[in-house]
């Protein structure tokens, strides 16, 4: 499974607001239920599950890339959105840096190795220097998303 499987245009916010990793967690999440890819009613449940799993350890995996992520069973399919901050988002990352790439990504309950291989897929394809250098100069969020098929067609 490639980020490109789980992202629509919709699901990318290019200017995040928020300014610390559960301020991002959430405009995240209320971008999956605004797009419909998780229910309004599931909304508190789900950002309960994510805060829960980021408080064991942060997800800012360091080089500006925070990748927040957790299993429910209040979904059905994996499911994620993509945010893009300029200012940098505080994420008590590895490297103490401010993050700028944030994946949101939430698996079915019970599917471990999926959970492990789309977190592996992802982190791969934003290691990769020229890979976030191109979304963070990308203008849109149209542009943002050719970007994330461009390289998941070229893994």
């Amino acid at each position: 499974m490639t980020l490109a499987d789980i992202l629509s245009k919709e699901q990318i916010i290019t200017e995040l607001r928020a300014t610390n990793r559960w301020e991002a967690i959430d405009e995240l999440i209320d971008r999956l239920v605004v797009c419909g890819r998780i229910k309004p009613e599931h909304r508190d449940p789900i950002a309960a599950v994510v805060r829960k799993r980021e408080t064991s350890m942060s997800t800012g995996i360091g080089f500006g890339i925070g990748i927040p992520h957790a299993s429910t069973d209040l979904i059905c399919e994996v499911v994620g959105a993509f945010g893009r901050s300029r200012q940098g988002v505080n994420f008590d990352a590895l490297d103490n840096q401010p993050v700028n790439l944030v994946m949101l990504f939430l698996v079915p309950q019970g599917q471990f190795q999926k959970h492990l291989h789309t977190l592996a897929n992802i982190a791969k394809l934003l290691h990769n220097k020229e890979f976030r250098r191109n979304l963070e100069a990308a203008p849109d969020a149209e542009h943002m998303f050719n970007i994330i098929k461009e390289h998941s067609l070229s893994k």
